[in-house]
């Protein structure tokens, strides 16, 4: 009499066995994917980050929620993800500031190389150097004259700690052995308030952020840090048309936990790529950015001499996060 409870108890475990086996066995993303993004809504970062979920979620058939988790200069978004399951569920897209914050600040919870898997490189955003209108400012070889014959006068914005633009401010100044101030604020927006009333001279940031005031003359874009000319300002040289060799970027990636799955790894940057191909290559093109199609391997290696750049400007420059 006990042996049909037994069998009954058998038979239901191997069906539960048959059903979880089926589950798993289901192809990557078989439910909704989280990608974090660790900043507020609004910006470039968030924009390409909902543009590029949204191709995801029509490609794959599964939803890539965005969910915003700003703080801590984008720390507690990446630590997050860090700590989460690698399987594929819970992912970062981040710019690179990503990569540098850790080089700025005393401590972080986590290892960029270490805690992260790459997935892909998505796009770069060249820079734009502003100036406030004001100035006898109209190009590279102007500015360096000025900074030169005004030292210690000049101040040039940043909008964080360790960004791209703050970078591209230090490396402009001790290519053109100048002397100007660097002033951080928090965020871009007040930062082009003070450049636009003439509180500060320069600001240096993705070109998507200066380009609806230079258009309306409130300020002057003079120089972009891209090796080409942007095509959406192609009458603006770059840096590197007066210093050879300058060239500099923001730019904008996918990040999984440490250890994810090389299958999952190799989807995800397949879907990315598939959609860099779509109308999202337009759009992306529209905000001034270039797009960057690419491998695993292809990131990886971009990202560790990305990092090796941005260390040694740092600590040649002594910037960190008070």
């Amino acid at each position: 009499m006990q042996r049909k409870p037994f069998l009954k108890a058998c038979l239901a475990a191997v069906a539960l066995a048959a059903v979880t086996g089926s589950a798993l066995a289901q192809p990557y993303p078989a439910r909704p994917v989280r990608v974090i993004i660790p900043f507020p809504p609004g910006g470039t970062l968030d924009t390409v980050g909902r543009q590029l979920a949204q191709k995801l979620s029509e490609q794959t058939g599964q939803t890539f929620v965005i969910d915003n988790r700003p703080g801590g200069n984008g720390t507690i978004g990446a630590d997050t993800v860090a700590k989460a399951p690698a399987d594929g569920y819970t992912l970062l897209f981040n710019a690179s500031t990503f990569t540098t914050a850790p080089m700025t600040m005393k401590s972080v919870p986590y290892g960029v190389v270490k805690d992260f898997t790459p997935v892909a490189l998505v796009a770069k955003a060249p820079l734009s150097v502003a100036v406030n209108k004001s100035l006898p400012i109209t190009d590279i070889k102007s500015l360096i004259a000025y900074g030169q014959a005004h030292p210690g006068k000049m101040s040039f914005a940043v909008g964080s700690i360790g960004s791209a633009g703050h970078l591209s401010t230090e490396l402009l100044k001790r290519a053109g052995k100048m002397d100007y101030l660097i002033v951080p604020y928090k965020g871009t927006a007040p930062a082009f308030q003070d450049l636009i009333g003439g509180q500060i001279d320069g600001f240096i940031d993705p070109i998507l952020g200066s380009l609806q005031y230079h258009r309306s003359g409130m300020l002057r874009v003079v120089a972009v840090t891209s090796a080409a000319r942007a095509p959406n300002l192609p009458d603006v040289p770059t840096v590197g048309e007066t210093i050879p060799g300058y060239e500099f970027y923001s730019w904008y990636g996918l990040w999984g936990p440490a250890r994810l799955p090389a299958d999952v790894t190799a989807r995800l940057n397949a879907e990315v790529n598939k959609a860099l191909a779509t109308d999202m290559k337009d759009k992306l093109r529209e905000q001034g950015l270039l797009l960057t199609p690419g491998s695993v391997e292809d990131f990886t290696r971009f990202q560790a001499s990305d990092m090796e750049r941005s260390q040694k400007i740092i600590t040649e420059g002594n910037i960190r996060v008070e």
